[in-house]
């Protein structure tokens, strides 16, 4: 399932190329050093930053030129006090004890004009394409007789990496356009290789390869790079995700997958300096990436909690073992799911609801997932093991791609030809990570067959052609009195709105078929 760190968990054109990229600074820092967010008032990092910086007592890492944001790194006690005496400084903040943990997880217009991009359709007959319950919820084998997807259109998935040997995945890999950027300053090509097994997993969901054996992706014949964000423990640190938003808005990639939580706490509070000068940051990257025709795809979460109405944050710091419960309001929101114009993606299992009639109406949603009034925008297949255990979906859990040299409780494995890995590593994982790659895959379907377009319009379409599912009327027994409880307010998030929008499902599961044979409003 994605995400719970350390709970259960997780109107601009497209293509335009912004030249400038962050100038990396010479010098070395030893000790306990610890790295800064430099968030200057300004949309831009002034020329003498690294001189600035250097008198306040610490080096400069990396300069994000266009967003006006500086890592640093210093061992000095008094680096931030310094650095707030330069008027153009809006905040600093270090970042060690500020990071998102993945868990254990072994628990009626127009359309868009047809594109000009080459497509072709995908087979779903590979070894292990009866398993994927998820792919056929969301209609993807028959969406794929009309295209697999372009390989002119590239997804980045922000994560902790990607098996670059693993042979359902490696065809598909853009490896010149992937980076390490867990330092916060990016590393070009393989050293994006996952440490950890979650990465592979949600690349496995997007773009796994038609290939005869295996999975097949969402989008098989698409180019996907790995943006390593996540470090092999599964942190996140807010100078790794500022670096891979960055990345992805001056790398041509059309859309991203993010199945994490970043910033300093699982809810961060805006009117809180510290955590503020990190969430500006942080919002400034992923806007810019935006603004670069960057389609941006967020998991909700696993805390079953109402992101729209928190009350209570009972993780934060996820690096202390056993942080006291805070309160939290409005003004404390989770990144990026929570930022203007990403897509927010709630999980679904794979149990359909029926009315008292007995007709279906839907799927019920993971008990797991978080929701959201407005900030759920669709919903997915993340599976569900306690109540989406069907025929079809044996375990309740999601299948993808995985290294095999990282444990996994329910692996799979198939034989194949290739030297690096002849044993090829497959593993059943459930939550709201798993749901968010499943849309990530749909929106390069839609970019495929419809051409580039702004992440507003890809936004709209996928809500446009989603599959509306209704608040469920009867709940299995203990999904409200038990299982589907908040992990952090103790509280049952009700379903609230109607069947074409909610804050369980947003405006539906998302439906490839739709998405790649119908205009929005059809």
């Amino acid at each position: 399932m994605h995400l719970r760190f350390r709970v259960l968990l997780l109107a601009l054109a497209a293509g335009a190329v912004f030249v400038a990229v962050g100038t990396a600074a010479s010098g070395s820092s030893t000790g306990s050093a610890a790295n800064y967010i430099v968030l200057y008032k300004s949309q831009a990092v002034p020329k003498d930053a690294a001189t600035t910086i250097s008198s306040a007592g610490g080096t400069l890492v990396y300069s994000y030129d266009q967003i006006g944001v500086a890592i640093a790194r210093s061992n000095n006690a008094t680096f931030r006090d310094n650095l707030l005496k330069d008027s153009r400084v809006d905040n600093a903040s270090a970042t060690a004890q500020f990071a998102t943990q993945l868990p254990n997880e072994q628990a009626g217009s127009e359309g868009p004009p047809p594109g000009d991009l080459s497509n072709a359709p995908a087979s779903d007959a590979d070894s292990l394409s009866p398993l994927q319950w998820d792919m056929r919820q969301i209609k993807t084998p028959q969406a794929h007789a009309v295209t697999g997807g372009s390989p002119a259109v590239l997804v980045g998935d922000i994560d902790t990496g990607i098996d670059f040997n693993h042979p359902d995945l490696k065809q598909n890999i853009d490896v010149a356009n992937s980076a390490n950027c867990v330092s916060g300053a990016p590393v070009a090509g393989t050293a994006a290789q996952d440490d950890n097994g979650h990465g592979t997993h949600t690349a496995g969901t997007i773009a796994a390869a038609s290939n005869g054996f295996g999975i097949v992706g969402v989008a098989p014949n698409v180019k996907i790079a790995a943006i390593k964000a996540g470090n092999a423990d599964g942190f996140f640190f807010p100078e790794a995700v500022i670096c891979s938003f960055y990345w992805a808005a001056t790398h041509h990639v059309d859309v991203t997958n993010n199945s994490y939580f970043a910033d300093p706490f699982l809810f961060n509070c805006r009117n809180d300096p510290v955590q503020h000068a990190i969430w500006k940051a942080e919002q400034r990257a992923i806007t810019f990436a935006q603004q670069n025709g960057v389609t941006v795809v967020a998991a909700e979460g696993n805390e079953s909690e109402d992101l729209a109405h928190p009350s209570v944050d009972a993780t934060s710091p996820d690096t202390n073992p056993n942080p006291p419960p805070r309160s939290v309001t409005n003004a404390c929101v989770v990144i990026p799911v929570e930022v203007a114009g990403v897509i927010g993606v709630s999980a679904t299992g794979n149990d359909r609801q029926t009315d008292s009639n007995g007709n279906p109406t839907g799927y019920l949603k993971s008990f797991y997932s978080s929701v959201g009034v407005g900030v759920t925008q669709v919903t997915a297949p993340g599976g569900d093991s306690v109540f989406g255990r069907t025929p079809e979906a044996v375990n309740g859990r999601v299948l993808s791609t995985y290294p095999p040299d990282k444990p996994c409780a329910r692996r799979v494995t198939e034989p194949s030809s290739d030297p690096i890995e002849p044993t090829v590593v497959y593993c059943y994982l459930q939550g709201t990570s798993m749901a968010a790659p499943h849309v990530a895959g749909v929106a390069a379907l839609i970019v495929s067959m419809f051409g580039k377009m702004s992440p507003g319009r890809v936004k709209a379409y996928l809500g446009q052609t989603a599959d509306s599912q209704p608040c469920p009327g009867t709940l299995p027994p203990t999904y409200e009195s038990s299982f589907g409880v908040g992990t952090q307010s103790g509280t049952f998030a009700t379903c609230q709105g109607g069947s074409g929008n909610n804050s369980w499902y947003g405006s539906g599961q998302v439906d490839a078929l739709t998405a790649v044979t119908h205009s929005p409003g059809n």
